[in-house]
Order: C-alpha cells, then structure tokens, then sequence
C-alpha cells in the first residue's frame, strides 16, 4: 500500500523549513565588517580609529597574519605522522584548534584585527605540497564535518573578540582532491550558505589563495576565478565581501580588481620599494575604484630597520599581513604556519611583529 503525505502537510514542513533558514541567517552576532571608499569598518567604527603612525595613516587599515592551519588535519594516514605534536608525539586536530582559540585575544590586545584562515590551510612545512589531504570539503564539494565544527569554534570566538577573518576557500596542492568543476562550484555553495545561515558577519573571503599557481581547476585559474567571486556576491546578494589572491609581487587582473571588494597582494619576493610599486599598480589599473588594498601573507620582517615591507605598506595606506613558518632546523615554537603549530607568541620573530604592531597601533 502506497502512502501519499497531504497537501497540508507538505506545506507545513516547507513553512517549518522556511522559519528554520530564516532563524538561522538573522542569528545575532556581535561583529559585522564593512568597506566605506578605502577604509575598513567594524561595528560601523572605522579600524584605528584616530591613530596616526610616524605620520602616516593608521585608521581604517587591517593589520592581519596567516593563520591558515587553524582548523588542519590530514586525512591522509601515510602522511600525517609528519605533524606529531613533540610532547605526545601524536597528531591532534581538536588540541590544534583548542590552542588556536586560546591564543586569539593575546593576538588581539597586541593591536591583531583579523587573520587569514584556510579550508584548504597552506602548505604545512611552510612552503610546497606533497601527499597530505587537508580539506574542508570532500571529493564531491560537500562540507566535512568534523572540520566545520572546529572552524566555528574560531568563527564565534572571533565574534566575540570583534576580530575579523580572511577565509580563504581553496588552496592549490589541495583542490584536486575536488573531482570536477561541478565539485568546486558545489563547495563554493556550500560553504557560502553555511556562513550565511550561521549568521557570520565578520568574514571577508578570499576564493582561493593565489590563484595564478599550479590550480588543477580552470575555474580556480585568474581568467575564470571572477566567477566565482560573483557567485558568492549573488548567492549572499551582496553580503558577504569577497576577493582573491596572487602570487607574491605580482598585481590581479583587471578583471579581479574590477569585481573584488578589497583587493588582495602577497609582499613575498618583493622589497620595501616594490610594495609601493605594487599599491601604485592597482590604483593605475582601468579597473580600479576606490576600495582597500590589503597585502594577507608577507615573508619579510626586519621590523626595526628604517625601511621594510611593513613600513612600505603603511606608507601606501595598505594594510600589511604577517606570514611566519618555521625553517629547517628551527624549533616547535618558530611559525604560524608550519605543522605542528605553536600559537603563542613564543619566538623572537613572533615577538617583533607583535611588539611592532602594538607600537604602531598604539594598543
């Protein structure tokens, strides 16, 4: 015998459905991120409100780091045995994102507005991808929930502390592990109405990290990756801010520039003098309107030198990203970005970043 739901009842579910999603999306959040011309807005408050720096601007910038291994795990077993914590000599996903959050309001008294965090994270030994699969997606674009859970734990805590997040979607040396381009625009929505039905106001994504490098997705590639950016615009009519990245010392296209709403640079391979070339660049471009120029991931430091990439970008009225991984030989406590990770300010070129950034934003 064939069993046939009502009409009402069927219009009853759509309606409980309906209420649900609209629940979810007005969730009240304490943080929402905002652009007026070139200049950040937290809580309709421009960043740095009043400061000025050696004479330079401070207000309205957004001084970040690559903290991208946030919500890391590999699910590959041959692999993951290369990021064993040295106390337990295990790998654990969950004390990962536990040390994280603990270590963000230390990060956010030193003057740290907002930092880059990936689903697809960044090469874990600093530089360059080998076997290990980290991704917040599976093969077909569905959103794995394990790593959701740890990334709302970061997303609320930054809720809370009024800090701002960079989420990158996709990172190369992962994305092939999504099967098609069906599979990337798939992910794209997915987590795209996730975020909206969490409620997550203080998000300014970034596509995929730097877009111009080794992608197996055409759709990922610089003359496509506009599609996506508009995606996420129209599937969040507007709400969410979004943009992508290139390689380092190397300007958008056009077209990027034309519809992203911030523009994204890397400083790496390039010197103090380059990073105002690079800022100059953008604004030359035909497809440029006024809109914030934001560096998110920066190798350099020399911080107490009279001229750096740091200062650079201060001077060009661009917010600069600090971008730290632990080199050969180095100790567990050097990096953000290198697994395992230590999140407390516990190296010396952790220390003269920070101590920098609270002199210069006077926190």
């Amino acid at each position: 015998m064939k069993y046939y739901k009502s009409p009402i009842l069927i219009l009853l579910g759509i309606v409980m459905l309906s209420c649900s999603s609209i629940s979810l999306n007005t969730k009240k959040k304490n943080t929402n991120v905002s652009i007026k011309k070139d200049a950040f807005y937290i809580n309709n408050q421009i960043t740095y409100k009043n400061r000025y720096w050696n004479h330079n601007k401070i207000e309205g910038l957004l001084f970040n780091s690559r903290m991208v291994q946030g919500i890391f795990d590999d699910l590959n077993p041959v692999t993951r045995q290369n990021f064993i914590y040295p106390d337990t000599k295990i790998w654990d996903a969950e004390r990962n994102t536990n040390e994280f959050v603990k270590a963000m309001p230390t990060w956010k008294s030193h003057g740290l507005l907002a930092f880059t965090l990936n689903l697809q994270g960044g090469s874990p030994t600093g530089y360059g991808n080998k076997d290990w699969e980290n991704s917040a997606f599976d093969h077909k674009g569905n959103l794995r929930h394990k790593y959701m859970h740890r990334l709302e734990k970061i997303l609320d805590t930054a809720d809370r502390l009024n800090m701002l997040v960079i989420l990158g979607y996709f990172y190369f040396g992962q994305d092939q592990f999504l099967t098609n381009e069906e599979a990337i625009i798939n992910a794209v929505d997915n987590i795209t109405v996730w975020i909206l039905k969490k409620g997550y106001k203080n998000i300014l994504v970034e596509i995929n990290n730097e877009c111009d490098i080794h992608y197996d997705h055409d759709i990922l590639k610089p003359k496509r990756v506009p599609e996506l950016i508009k995606r996420v615009k129209n599937l969040s009519k507007n709400e969410l801010l979004v943009s992508t990245s290139y390689r380092g010392n190397r300007v958008p296209s056009d077209s990027i520039i034309k519809h992203s709403d911030f523009i994204l640079l890397h400083g790496n391979g390039a010197n103090p003098e380059e990073i105002k070339k690079l800022v100059n660049k953008v604004k030359s471009s035909e497809s440029y309107t006024t809109k914030p120029i934001v560096f998110n991931e920066d190798d350099h430091y020399d911080f107490n030198k009279e001229s750096n990439n740091l200062q650079s970008a201060i001077e060009s009225y661009a917010s600069w990203g600090y971008f730290d991984f632990r080199r050969d030989g180095e100790s567990f406590n050097e990096g953000f970005q290198s697994v395992p990770v230590d999140w407390g300010i516990n190296s010396a070129r952790k220390k003269s970043f920070f101590k920098k950034l609270k002199d210069i934003t006077n926190k």
